[in-house]
C-alpha cells in the first residue's frame, strides 16, 4: 500500500456525512453505480448516529474548549469523543487510553461536562430509543420472573417427590 497524501487528516462522522450528502446532492454519483450504492449505505448508517445533529461550529467549540482547559487528549481520542458523544463517565473512560493514569476523576467529569454542553444530541431520537430499551428491559424482567417461577415449581416438585419416596 502506498501513502498518497501524508497530510491527510482525520474526519469526524459528521464531516464524512456532510461530504457524502454534498456529493449526492451534486449528482456526482450518476455514472458510478457501485460508488452510489456505497454512498447511500454510508449515509443511511451515519444518519442513525448522533453525529448528524452536530455542526461545524459546535465541533470547533468543543476542540477549542478542550485546548483551553489544557486537557491533553490525543487526536484519536478527540475524534472518538466527537463521534460517540459519551453520556456518562464509563463511556468516556472507554474512549480514553490509560485514563486513570492521565486524568483525575474531576478532569474526566470536566471533559464529560464539555461534551454535554458543546455537542448536541437529538433528545426525541434518544427518548424513543430509551422507551424501546425500557420496554425490552421490562420484557426481560418478565421473562426472568417466569424463569424464576418455573425453577421454584421444579424445586417444589423435586422436594415433593423426595418426600413421597421417603414415606414409602
Amino acid at each position: 500500500m502506498e501513502i498518497v497524501n501524508k497530510s491527510s487528516k482525520l474526519l469526524s462522522n459528521y464531516e464524512v456525512w456532510s461530504i457524502l450528502k454534498k456529493m449526492k446532492e451534486e449528482n456526482r454519483l450518476k455514472d458510478q453505480k457501485n460508488l452510489a450504492t456505497v454512498t447511500y449505505e454510508a449515509i443511511k448508517y451515519l444518519e442513525e448516529l448522533k453525529c448528524i445533529h452536530q455542526k461545524d461550529d459546535q465541533i470547533h467549540n468543543f476542540l477549542t474548549i478542550i485546548k483551553e482547559k489544557q486537557l491533553r487528549l490525543t487526536k484519536a481520542e478527540k475524534l472518538q469523543i466527537i463521534n460517540t458523544r459519551p453520556n456518562n463517565l464509563i463511556e468516556l473512560q472507554l474512549l480514553i487510553e490509560e485514563n486513570e493514569e492521565r486524568f483525575s476523576e474531576d478532569a474526566l467529569n470536566l471533559i464529560l461536562d464539555i461534551v454535554k454542553t458543546t455537542l448536541p444530541i437529538n433528545d426525541s431520537h434518544n427518548d424513543a430509543n430509551q422507551d424501546m430499551s425500557d420496554e425490552s428491559n421490562d420484557d426481560e424482567e418478565d421473562n426472568d420472573d417466569d424463569d424464576f417461577d418455573e425453577e421454584d415449581e421444579d424445586e417444589q416438585m423435586n422436594q415433593e417427590n423426595n418426600n413421597e419416596s421417603k414415606g414409602r
